[in-house]
């Protein structure tokens, strides 16, 4: 366990790659370091098929990660309980796309740095075009994981426009649809966005308490919650009563826990989408795919240590601006917002915490 009280700028940077680097450390999780999605990772020209761009870049093979002696599955495994019904399995759920994958693959690469059982986590990946698996094999060939085909069709003509072209695109709408998506054995599941890493032991985030609640998060109570919808919504009571019995705070959907069993006996899929409908002709909310959430589960969620969502990093959803760490210790970094990562050491113009997310970056030409 490394602590660090205080830092700022460059130099808090450099000690703090210090101490997550997978190449600097054996396993330990950064336990207690103190202090969305991307446009575009690569400028393809715009007559070029997504198959054709998945053809002009690669990833370098990840190491092998094996589990820890104690590790549940080690037994199950010899008895031949494998697959993605085992019990024994931690479910985590990350979308892959060609314009996101950099951040997708940094994302895995750094859960199974930091896990005691990477045996033991099992990866559901949602996407919206083919050819992404093998390319996903050749970069992890020990993963498990399977590949889920979302139709972009199915929330197209419920989807509005935002602040950002990219929070308009079908895919970041398939967490809405998880509990149909994954096979009815699995009950559980970690949701994570493209534009993060892990640096904690994934297993601790999967055994949170959710209680009676659906889904659990960190929540931000000190936020100006009405921000996050327009005048007309908070002055028509038959839209702005739907919080007068709760106290909602925001939460950021790129870090969920999600009981899929209550998710999908309640049927909250449905009622997202009718939000949705309700946006489309009455414009509530400007933010693409969070305000749905916030309507349905605010006042509702499990509250999960903000240590596993230090989220902002990648600054405001106009231009991108350098942030440091919220103060408290950090199990998982989020690049949300429009500043990406990977965007800003290309451009040789990063910020100082963008250098934590780049020992996790597999990316690199193919030959």
């Amino acid at each position: 366990m490394f602590w660090v009280t205080k830092f700022s700028g460059i130099f808090a940077a450099a000690m703090v790659v210090i101490v997550l680097s997978p190449s600097l450390q054996s396993f330990p999780p950064a336990e207690a370091i103190r202090s969305s999605h991307l446009e575009s990772y690569l400028r393809f020209p715009s007559q070029i098929t997504p198959n054709v761009r998945l053809n002009r870049f690669s990833f370098r093979k990840a190491p092998v990660f094996r589990n820890a002696g104690e590790c549940t599955s080690n037994e199950r495994r010899k008895l031949g309980k494998t697959g993605v019904c085992d019990p024994s399995l931690v479910h985590v759920a990350i979308t892959l796309d060609v314009e996101y994958l950099r951040g997708s693959i940094a994302a895995v690469h750094s859960i199974l740095h930091h896990s005691r059982c990477p045996e033991s986590v099992f990866f559901h990946f949602l996407v919206s075009q083919t050819n992404l698996e093998t390319l996903v094999r050749s970069t992890f060939p020990q993963l498990k994981f399977k590949v889920y085909y979302f139709d972009p069709e199915r929330v197209r003509n419920i989807i509005s426009t935002s602040v950002r072209q990219a929070l308009e695109q079908p895919l970041n709408y398939a967490r809405n649809y998880l509990a149909d998506l994954l096979e009815p054995c699995v009950n559980r599941v970690i949701y994570l966005d493209s534009d993060l890493v892990v640096v904690d032991d994934i297993s601790k985030l999967w055994s949170t308490s959710l209680g009676s609640k659906t889904i659990g998060a960190p929540e931000y109570c000190h936020a100006n919650f009405t921000k996050y919808f327009t005048t007309s919504f908070w002055s028509e009571p038959r839209f702005s009563g739907t919080f007068s019995s709760r106290k909602p705070c925001y939460f950021n959907t790129g870090v969920m826990v999600i009981d899929l069993k209550k998710w999908r006996r309640v049927g909250y899929t449905k009622r997202i989408e009718k939000w949705m409908d309700i946006q489309k002709t009455n414009r509530i909310y400007e933010l693409g795919s969070l305000p749905p959430y916030l309507l349905v589960f605010a006042g509702h969620v499990a509250p999960i240590e903000h240590r596993w969502n230090q989220h902002g990093l990648g600054g405001d959803n106009v231009k991108g601006s350098c942030r440091d760490l919220h103060s408290g210790p950090v199990s998982l970094l989020h690049w949300s917002g429009s500043g990406k990562p990977w965007l800003r050491l290309d451009s040789k113009e990063p910020c100082p915490l963008d250098s934590l997310w780049a020992p996790y970056d597999l990316y690199g030409f193919s030959s």
